[in-house]
C-alpha cells in the first residue's frame, strides 16, 4: 500500500492554516479585539501558512515520484504547480492585507475559504484519477463562487457570483460526463491505467472532448468564457487577481496529465481542437477588451486572451510545448497579479464605491504616484510582449514551440494577437503619462506597506524572471520527461 503522506504535507499545511485562522477568530471575538487588528492577524496567519507551504514544497524539489494510492502523485510537476499558486497566493494576500477592512468584518471567513480554494488548486495538481480531479475541482469552485461574491454591499459581486456558480455547474456537468465516458471504455478512473489500456473508439474521444469542455469553462476559454468578465469585474481585486492567475495553472497542469492518459487518441485529433480553442480565445480576448472602459474588465479580457497564447504550448504537444507553459504559467503570476495590485489603488475605499476602477481613474497617475505607474508600466508591457521582460520570453517559448511542432499558422496568429493588445495595454499607460489627472483620478495615499511588497516583488519577478529563464527551463525539461516517461 502506497501512503507516502510527506507528498501532501504542504497541502495539510494549508487545511491546517484555514481551521487555525477560524479559531484564532473566535478567540479574538472572545476577547473583543479590534475588527482591524482581527484581519490584520488573520492574514498575519495565513501568510505564515502560505510561506511554510512553499517552503516545504521547495524542499521536496528534486525528490523521487511518489504516490498515494495512485490518486495523488508527488512529482516535479505538482511540486512547480504548488509554486505557482502560492506566489500567487501570497501577492494576493498581500493585496488584501488593507483592501478587505473597507467593506467587510468577516476576515477569517475570507481567508478560510481562500486557504481551501488554494488547497484545491494543490491538489488539483496532483490528482492522477478522475474522480479526486474532479472532487479537487470543486473544493476551488464552491470556495471562489463564494469569494467573488463576498462583498455583500455591492449587487455587482453577487450577479456575478450567481453567473460563476451557474456556468460552474455547466462545466462540472461537462467533467462528470467525459469521465463517465472514459470509464465506460476502460473500467478504470485512474490515469495511468487508462494510459496503459490505450483504449481507442467513440468512447475515449467523446469523454476527451466532454472533459477539454469542462477544462474550457475554468479556463475562461472561448466559447465557454462568458462568466469570467462579469466575475472578474464584481470580485474583490485580490481575489480577482488570484483566481485569475491560480486557476488558470491547476486547470493546465490537469488538462496535461489528461491528455497524456488518453494516448489513444491520436494527437491529431486533439491537438486541431486545442489550436481552435487557442485562436479563437486569444482573438475574441483581444478584440473585446479593445473597447472596454473598466480597468478590471479590460484585464480580465486580456486573462481570456493569455488562457488563449497558453493553449498554443499545449497544441504543441511536445516537450518544448509543456515547458513553454509552464514557463508561461509563473512569469504571467508575477506580471497580471501585479497589474491587478495596482488596479486596487485606483478604486476607491468607501463600502458603496464600486470595486473597480474606470481607465480614466489612471489619467496622471505618474505625476501623482511615478513609482506605481512605472510599476504599472513594466507588468503592461510584459502583458503585451515587449522585451527584455518576462513576458516577451514566455511568448517567445510558446511560439517557438509551435512552429517547431509546425503550427506556423498558430504562432503567427499569436504574434499577431500580441501587437493587437499592445494598443489597449499602451492606452493605459499614455493615459499615465501624458495627461494631467483628471476628477476621477483617485490612488490610495499613501500606500500601505503589504501591498507596496506585492508590487515590488511582483515587477522584480516581472523583470528578472525573463532574464534568468534558462535555469529554469533545463529544471522543467527534466520533469517533463519523467512526466512522460511514465
Amino acid at each position: 500500500m502506497n501512503l507516502h503522506l510527506a507528498i501532501i504535507v504542504p497541502e495539510l499545511i494549508i487545511v491546517a492554516t484555514a481551521l487555525v485562522v477560524m479559531l484564532a477568530d473566535l478567540t479574538g471575538r472572545a476577547v473583543s479585539a479590534p475588527p482591524r487588528w482581527r484581519g490584520q492577524l488573520m492574514a498575519g496567519l495565513t501568510m505564515v501558512g502560505l510561506i511554510v507551504a512553499a517552503l516545504l514544497t521547495l524542499v521536496q524539489i528534486g525528490l523521487p515520484v511518489q504516490d498515494i494510492q495512485n490518486l495523488l502523485i508527488g512529482d516535479e510537476l505538482s511540486r512547480y504547480l504548488n509554486l505557482i499558486v502560492l506566489l500567487a497566493a501570497i501577492l494576493s494576500v498581500l493585496m488584501a492585507w488593507d483592501y478587505l477592512v473597507h467593506f467587510t468584518r468577516m476576515m477569517a471567513e475570507f481567508y478560510a475559504l481562500f486557504l481551501l480554494a488554494v488547497a484545491g488548486m494543490m491538489f488539483m495538481g496532483k490528482a492522477v484519477e478522475l474522480m479526486t480531479l474532479f472532487v479537487s475541482l470543486e473544493i476551488l469552485s464552491v470556495a471562489l463562487y463564494v469569494l467573488t461574491g463576498f462583498h455583500r454591499g455591492q449587487l455587482a459581486g453577487g450577479e456575478a457570483a450567481l453567473k460563476y456558480f451557474l456556468l460552474g455547474a455547466f462545466s462540472s456537468g461537462f467533467f462528470l460526463y467525459g469521465a463517465t465516458l472514459l470509464y465506460a471504455a476502460t473500467g478504470t478512473t485512474y490515469l495511468s491505467e487508462i494510459a496503459a489500456l490505450a483504449p481507442g473508439g467513440f468512447f475515449t474521444i467523446a469523454g476527451l472532448a466532454l472533459l477539454l469542455i469542462g477544462f474550457g469553462f475554468k479556463l475562461a476559454a472561448v466559447p465557454f468564457h462568458m462568466w469570467a468578465p462579469d466575475a472578474y469585474q464584481g470580485a474583490p481585486t485580490p481575489v480577482t487577481g488570484f483566481m485569475s492567475v491560480a486557476t488558470k495553472a491547476a486547470a493546465f497542469i490537469a488538462l496535461l496529465r489528461v491528455l497524456l492518459a488518453t494516448i489513444s487518441v491520436p494527437y491529431e485529433v486533439w491537438s486541431w481542437a486545442i489550436a481552435i480553442l487557442a485562436l479563437l480565445t486569444m482573438t475574441w480576448g483581444n478584440l473585446a477588451a479593445l473597447r472596454q472602459r473598466s480597468l478590471k474588465r479590460m484585464l480580465a479580457y486580456s486573462s481570456i486572451a493569455h488562457a488563449g497564447y497558453i493553449f498554443i504550448g499545449v497544441a504543441a504537444g511536445s516537450q518544448a510545448g509543456m515547458n513553454a507553459v509552464l514557463f508561461y504559467l509563473f512569469a504571467y503570476a508575477f506580471m497580471n497579479v501585479g497589474a491587478f495590485a495596482v488596479a486596487a489603488q485606483l478604486e476607491k475605499p468607501e463600502f458603496s464605491a464600486a470595486q473597480d476602477a474606470d481607465i480614466s481613474a489612471t489619467r496622471g497617475l505618474f505625476g501623482r504616484k511615478p513609482l506605481l505607474a512605472v510599476a504599472m508600466t513594466l507588468f503592461l508591457l510584459s502583458l503585451a510582449g515587449m522585451p527584455p521582460l518576462a513576458g516577451f520570453f514566455g511568448k517567445m517559448y510558446l511560439f517557438i514551440a509551435a512552429v517547431d511542432s509546425g503550427w506556423v499558422w498558430l504562432a503567427v496568429a499569436g504574434a499577431i494577437n500580441s501587437v493587437i493588445s499592445a494598443y489597449y495595454y499602451l492606452r493605459v499607460t499614455v493615459s499615465m503619462y501624458m495627461y494631467e489627472p483628471s476628477e476621477e483620478t483617485f490612488v490610495r495615499l499613501p500606500l500601505q506597506m503589504p501591498v507596496s511588497l506585492a508590487i515590488s516583488i511582483a515587477v522584480a519577478g516581472t523583470v528578472l524572471f525573463g532574464i534568468l529563464a534558462s535555469p529554469w527551463l533545463t529544471s522543467l525539461s527534466r520533469s517533463v520527461v519523467a512526466l512522460a516517461a511514465r
